[in-house]
């Protein structure tokens, strides 16, 4: 028998991946509660909040795990230009084999509902807050000062935001090859 937490674990694991390919609104009660064999009443008993207490959490998770991935792929890197080129080489990557359905794990569903729902904005924010304050620790890890670090951290991750987007509408990684080679001159310098 399932436990009640691998199916509530399940719904949002499948919630962080439906909702980063196809936003909140193309992403239905019944399409979620299939993708992981469960009724729809599960939903609700597992999220009182509904879909969008499930959403929220699932952009959370989403947020956690990507936090992870740029810890991993920073602290992989010889150097910050070399982990800002790692970082666009996974998302130019994850894009591409995704035939450009799935950007940012948290782009998609903020531009569908965070204008709608305060729990799915303040998920969003907590989860860009993360990968800032996690880029930002790095650079200051690396010699760089915390205000200048913080700055840093905006720049990249704004500029690698807008190029997932750019990269995703053209169906084309070469927005993302582009900003990556700005963002290494630019980081080398900071660090020279």
């Amino acid at each position: 028998m399932v436990r009640r937490t691998d199916t509530r674990k399940r719904m949002l694991d499948s919630a962080a991946e439906l909702f980063h390919s196809q936003g909140y609104h193309a992403t239905g009660l019944t399409q979620l509660t299939s993708a992981v064999g469960a009724p729809k009443g599960s939903l609700y008993f597992h999220f009182p909040g509904g879909k969008e207490q499930l959403a929220a959490e699932a952009v959370r998770l989403s947020g956690e795990r990507l936090c992870d991935v740029l810890r991993s792929l920073a602290t992989a890197a010889p150097d910050p230009a070399a982990a800002v080129d790692l970082v666009v080489d996974t998302l130019a990557a994850s894009l591409g084999d995704s035939d450009f359905e799935r950007g940012c794990p948290l782009a998609t569903i903020a531009l569908d509902a965070a204008g709608e729902s305060e729990a799915i904005r303040s998920a969003c924010d907590d989860g860009y807050a993360s990968w800032q304050d996690a880029l930002a620790g790095y650079f200051t890890q690396q010699g760089l000062p915390a205000a200048r670090a913080a700055s840093l951290a905006t720049v990249v991750l704004s500029s690698i935001e807008g190029a997932l987007l750019f990269a995703k509408i053209r169906r084309d990684v070469t927005p993302l090859r582009t900003v990556a080679a700005h963002l290494h001159t630019t980081v080398e310098r900071e660090f020279s």
